[in-house]
């Protein structure tokens, strides 16, 4: 892959070339992968002239792949004088020094580079610190002895002489300061979000999470369904700060959307931690709409990515999600006026629902469908309220569903659909 255009962070390269070594499961093409990272360096203005995929036999410890692949790399990097190369794969800080010896130029992983698109995308300070952290943990495991300038010694102090620190463990010590200091102030980012929820939790309206791989069109359908003109562009990684807003769905209920950072396979360990708060939005969700680009070839696996991230929430060692995440469910198959329109999706689940954001096919089926599931988990109750309360009829009309009303001169009876937290608390009153 050769883009003429790089972003700052690349400044002194005028060109690179991706490798792509093909190390997943054998679910996922070749091609597709392919595409998906030429996708990556797109998305932050490169131009890609070039790229190449290499099949993986062996995992080399000194290069990740083989002798011949490097020599054969080496060929295209030379006849087309590339400054960067962009490995589709992780490697350590070892392959990446050899691979930079052996081709002459700069090299970053499929880590290095969801790190620039993060750094570009992130606007609010919650992002801005979360991705911060995330290239200082990056770093921090790429202090080795690799570089003249790290190798340095600086002279002790007074009488104790001694060769003093070096720069690596002083980099290493500064790096190591600045983390915990950003990891306290995400902690407090964290505490505030917390309030929020508790904040909607007293209000409260149910909040409906949009989850999905990357360029699934979570943003499109979250404008769409809401009004918003929150940044939606065809490329990956367009949202990384989570956006909500309040929408009125058929039955009248309100409800809050949220839409949040799209998954992609393989995401580095370091941004799995670094935006558990902005994951968090979904574990607080009554509801999550799993949003599928219906229409890529890959989409099968990359639904299965995207099942593996909430399950990894759901089980792992600190889990943020309850187990039952699954019941609440529901899949979104997006993107459906490129296979000729929601008719046009063959083999759709029972349970899935069909939409184009961008034309708006299918959104009143999803609306009806949010409704259904809210009203699913709520309790039909009647109450007689004197008509001069007129606070709290107006409580029933914006927190439940009034299914029926009957206005008498002493009392006004009212059939209300409500969730239960709700009932209790109006009966509480």
């Amino acid at each position: 892959m050769l883009p003429h255009e790089r972003p700052a962070r690349l400044a002194g390269s005028e060109a690179g070339i991706l490798a792509f070594p093909d190390q997943r499961s054998i679910s996922r093409a070749a091609e597709a992968r392919l595409a998906e990272a030429v996708g990556l360096a797109a998305s932050i203005g490169l131009t890609i002239v070039h790229s190449a995929a290499f099949p993986l036999r062996t995992r080399r410890p000194s290069t990740l792949i083989g002798e011949g692949q490097v020599e054969a790399a080496k060929l295209e990097i030379e006849e087309h004088q590339v400054g960067v190369v962009v490995v589709d794969a992780a490697l350590t800080p070892v392959q990446q020094r050899n691979l930079e010896r052996a081709w002459g130029c700069k090299v970053i992983d499929r880590t290095g580079l969801i790190l620039e698109i993060f750094g570009e995308r992130a606007r609010t300070r919650e992002g801005t610190l979360q991705v911060e952290l995330a290239h200082l943990e990056y770093q921090r495991t790429r202090l080795v002895r690799s570089w003249t300038h790290l190798e340095r010694q600086r002279g002790g102090f007074g009488f104790l002489g001694g060769p003093g620190e070096s720069q690596i463990e002083i980099d290493r010590r500064l790096i190591g300061d600045r983390i915990v200091k950003l990891k306290k102030e995400l902690e407090q980012v964290r505490r505030t979000r917390g309030l929020h929820r508790s904040a909607r939790t007293r209000v409260p309206f149910p909040v409906v999470a949009l989850v999905g791989y990357t360029n699934a069109g979570k943003s499109t359908l979250f404008n769409a369904l809401t009004g918003a003109e929150v940044y939606a562009q065809d490329q990956l990684f367009a949202t990384l700060d989570p956006t909500m807003r309040a929408i009125k769905l058929p039955s009248g209920r309100t409800v809050i959307l949220s839409d949040t950072v799209g998954f992609i396979s393989d995401l580095p360990t370091q941004l799995i931690e670094a935006f558990r708060a902005t994951l968090e939005e979904v574990a607080a969700a009554d509801i999550i709409l799993h949003v599928r680009d219906v229409a890529h070839p890959d989409s099968a696996s990359q639904r299965s990515d995207v099942l593996e991230v909430l399950d990894e929430m759901a089980t792992g060692e600190d889990p943020t999600l309850d187990e039952n995440w699954m019941g609440r469910t529901i899949e979104v198959l997006n993107k459906a006026d490129l296979l000729g329109g929601v008719a046009g999706i063959p083999g759709t689940d029972a349970s899935a629902i069909a939409v184009s954001a961008l034309t708006g096919e299918g959104l009143d089926a999803l609306k009806a469908a949010l409704d259904e599931r809210l009203a699913a988990g709520m309790e039909t109750v009647e109450y007689a309220v004197p008509p001069a309360d007129g606070a709290r009829i107006a409580w029933l009309y914006q927190h439940g569903e009034v299914l029926s009303r009957q206005d008498g001169d002493d009392s006004i009876q009212l059939t209300v659909r409500l969730a239960p937290a709700d009932r209790a608390r109006f009966e509480q009153n």
